[in-house]
């Protein structure tokens, strides 16, 4: 999970270097990418569960339609996301943002934008490999892919070996070749792994199941929104933050690249969570989906309280990384002791939402999601910080309530759920 994002992480440190002005233009480009990129993996969510749920009732048949049903869901939904992006396109310059930053943002993220297709292709082996208990590889083609991404972009970005210097669009095409890697690396490993022969017949096109499909969509379109409206909001937030300025927009791009990382190490939990309380639903046992999913939780907090601290110490030497910028420094600094205090909520309703995706139970979670932050979060991050003159720091304070109120909301429901012996 931490894997997927480091693609983001690196492009983002090595735009840094070339100035303020590049990556705040990555930062509004990425409004328009995250939310349709994170949606998709949401949709594709929907495959593991039901894998789980069919391993743990030792339903082969049912693991190969999955497989081959989620499969065309995630293509299909990764052409529809391209070209939702680029119909967005025409409309960026009108959005209030700093003019210079625009101009750079709309090349990246056209190239960028193709990278869902891929991603999506990728999501589904991975998903449907998660389902079966089988991590490791998944882990190793992104990590591979890192490595590619990041030589990519030194190359590519600042013009070595004879090749031109691209700038932030090096950035752009580095990530689209290796998405377009991590797909192919994927596919062959499921296709020829041992492991996954007799699941071989899900590869295959054709005699599609329009109830499975049905029933998939009913968990993934939910399981998408969720992050629509998570990622949404911090999309939405650094809108606000381009309203206050360049410096603002650069600072929260750092800040909400650190505070993904910490994010996807704890969505690790989450997605095994999803794992193990769908398999042991599909085992009817009750006591050891609710312990499984409780120790997941509490391994959050732990591992969150250490990102917290990391963020406290680390506030001046972490953005440095970045940028050599001293006020975008500074803005950044005092964003990361915010996002410190949510890092706990942040935890603790990532592993939640994923125990509930294991029950298959994902759109009342997705309305929770919704009003804590857009009806609560967002206008209370707004209204401190400009009425009340808070600026980049307020539109954080007001996240981070909108984080808690999650996390309070996600716990309850499945502490209640997975109580319910009439919940199947």
């Amino acid at each position: 999970m931490l894997g997927q994002v480091m693609t983001g992480v690196a492009d983002s440190v090595m735009i840094g270097w070339t100035g303020a002005t590049p990556l705040a233009a990555s930062s509004f480009a990425n409004v328009f990418f995250s939310i349709p990129l994170f949606f998709g993996i949401g949709v594709s969510y929907a495959i593991t569960p039901l894998v789980a749920q069919a391993e743990g009732a030792h339903d082969e048949t049912k693991i190969i339609d999955t497989l081959k049903n989620g499969a065309l869901i995630n293509l299909v939904t990764g052409f529809i996301l391209v070209m939702l992006i680029f119909s967005v396109v025409p409309f960026m310059h009108s959005m209030g943002q700093p003019d210079d930053a625009v101009t750079l943002a709309i090349p990246y993220l056209s190239i960028i934008a193709i990278s869902i297709i891929p991603t999506m292709i990728f999501q589904t082996y991975r998903q449907f490999a998660e389902g079966l208990q089988r991590t490791r590889m998944a882990m190793i083609i992104v990590v591979g892919c890192n490595i590619v991404n990041i030589l990519l972009n030194y190359v590519l970005i600042f013009g070595h070996f004879g090749f031109p210097e691209l700038g932030l669009n090096g950035a752009g095409w580095a990530t689209l070749i290796s998405r377009c890697l991590m797909a192919l690396s994927i596919m062959g490993y499921v296709y020829y792994g041992k492991k996954f022969r007799a699941y071989q017949a899900g590869f295959s096109f054709g005699n599609y199941s329009r109830s499975l499909i049905s029933k998939m969509l009913h968990i993934g379109l939910p399981a998408g929104s969720q992050f629509i409206f998570e990622a949404g909001a911090f999309g939405f937030s650094a809108l606000m933050m381009g309203w206050i300025g360049t410096t603002a927009l650069a600072a929260h791009q750092i800040a909400i690249n650190l505070a993904t990382i910490s994010y996807m190490t704890t969505s690790g939990l989450g997605a095994a969570a999803a794992i193990r309380v769908g398999n042991f639903l599909g085992q009817n046992d009750r006591n050891n989906m609710r312990s499984s999913a409780f120790s997941m939780i509490g391994m959050s907090v732990v591992l969150m309280m250490a990102w917290a601290l990391l963020f406290i110490f680390g506030r001046h030497f972490l953005p440095g990384l970045y940028i050599e910028d001293e006020s975008v420094i500074e803005l950044t600094s005092s964003l990361l002791i915010v996002a410190a205090f949510f890092q706990l909520s942040d935890g603790i309703q990532v592993v939640t939402a994923g125990a509930l995706r294991g029950l298959q139970d994902v759109k009342i979670p997705s309305l929770l999601i919704f009003v804590a932050y857009w009806v609560i979060a967002l206008p209370l991050g707004y209204w401190l910080a400009f009425p009340l003159n808070m600026g980049a720091n307020g539109i954080w304070i007001g996240l981070s309530i909108g984080l808690t109120l999650t996390a309070t909301a996600m716990v309850v429901r499945f502490n209640r759920l997975s109580r319910s012996k009439n919940y199947h």
